[in-house]
């Protein structure tokens, strides 16, 4: 789960990590107001949208205005929000079509010496959470870590016990941060390690962390997302929640209790198992054809299940072929048998369909669709059936 930059940065506040004051704003008005309210001579308005690279980002409506920008008067901010409020800001990663801008943050201006990068994610291969900080800060981390490795510095923490000063002292001189701005780093890394931890993070990104003409470290931007299956701990994070910021087959495919995320290709996926969504995923890849989503509709699929499945992958207009890849275990190749039969029904199959089952009762659940009046394109084994969904598809 994704949350904007303002709620990131009200979460951090409240565990005592710096931030500047802000204001968000859902029209003009409401932006020329904030920066009045905040009372400074600079101050920063940015789309708040669930994407990176908003400064780069231009947006469609008005190609001359960039996602953030920062403005010297109430007038300024104004104009700032107009052009932004309503229209489509395209990054590098919202794709051409861009996202919607529905608020903007007006944000206080500050001195800034020194940008810097740091960023937490759960190191797999180890176990335990990874702070990652880097002198390339305000930059693509993506573009630091392909082309300058070396300027990545990381450090592994016990989530029981934190980040240690010891850490925060390796890290700084590896940095050339000394003195009060030292100090203040301990403090901020601490924090921030500590919230990771206890909101059940499953990223958290701030480029660019600053250091100030103060030598304060503060969070200049915020970049938070959570680990879905934890939310329950955290209702009111959950609450947080943008449904006008999500793609919302993926929305629907979550009330139904399935595993859905929308990709760009051409080919729908049906299948029981995130290990094998991924590799029927993979496979047709490997025989020239694009998916055009990714689809688990768990061990224990039922029909209304699979119904709602076969509604959210046909109402894409792009999906030219439908693959249904089933393993019988928990969930009997009858049971997706007669789960297709009365979909067909249901809702009706417009394009090709390939089926491909084993597992339990897999013989029972063959004849069922052979005797039924379900048109289907039959498939024995995975690689058949990818040929056959690319061929469908006329790739």
């Amino acid at each position: 789960m994704k949350i904007h930059e303002y709620q990131a940065k009200e979460l951090f506040r409240a565990a005592g990590v710096p931030v500047l004051q802000g204001m968000v704003a859902r029209n003009a008005d409401e932006a020329k107001d904030a920066y009045n309210k905040l009372g400074g001579a600079i101050a920063v308005v940015k789309a708040q949208i669930h994407a990176g690279g908003r400064g780069k980002g231009t947006v469609t409506e008005k190609p001359e205005q960039h996602g953030v920008e920062l403005v010297k008067s109430a007038d300024d901010a104004e104009r700032v929000a107009e052009n932004l409020l309503g229209n489509h800001l395209v990054t590098i990663q919202t794709g051409p079509e861009g996202q919607r801008v529905n608020q903007v943050f007006v944000e206080s201006g500050c001195n800034i010496a020194r940008e810097l990068y740091l960023g937490i994610v759960l190191d797999r291969a180890v176990s335990l959470p990874v702070l990652m900080v880097s002198t390339e800060g305000g930059m693509e981390i993506e573009k630091v870590a392909e082309e300058t490795p070396e300027k990545i510095l990381k450090e592994h923490f016990d989530p029981h016990v934190g980040l240690e000063s010891y850490q925060v002292r390796k890290l700084c001189k590896a940095m050339g941060i000394s003195g009060k701005a030292a100090r203040s780093a301990d403090l901020f890394m601490k924090k921030i390690c500590q919230l990771y931890v206890d909101l059940d993070c499953a990223l958290l990104e701030v480029n660019p962390l600053v250091i100030t003409g103060d030598d304060e470290m503060i969070a200049l931007d915020a970049k938070v997302t959570f680990d879905d299956n934890a939310m329950f701990r955290h209702k009111d994070i959950a609450e947080l929640r943008d449904d006008a910021e999500e793609e919302p087959s993926e929305l629907r495919a979550a009330a139904s209790g399935l595993s859905f995320v929308k990709l760009d290709g051409n080919i729908a996926c049906l299948v029981n198992g995130a290990g094998l969504a991924m590799s029927t995923m993979d496979i047709i890849k490997h025989h020239g054809g694009e998916p055009a989503n990714f689809l688990d509709v768990g061990g224990g699929a039922n029909k209304d299940q699979v119904t709602e499945a076969f509604r959210i992958l046909l109402a894409d207009p792009h999906v030219k072929a439908v693959l249904v890849n089933i393993f019988g275990g928990i969930a009997r190749c009858t049971t997706i048998a007669d789960a297709l039969i009365a979909a067909s029904k249901e809702v009706g199959f417009n394009v090709p369909l390939v089926v491909r089952l084993e597992g339990t009762e897999v013989e029972e659940g063959r004849r069922m669709l052979e005797e039924s009046d379900v048109e289907i394109i039959n498939a024995v084994g995975l690689t058949d059936a990818a040929k056959k969904v690319v061929e469908a598809a006329g790739v």
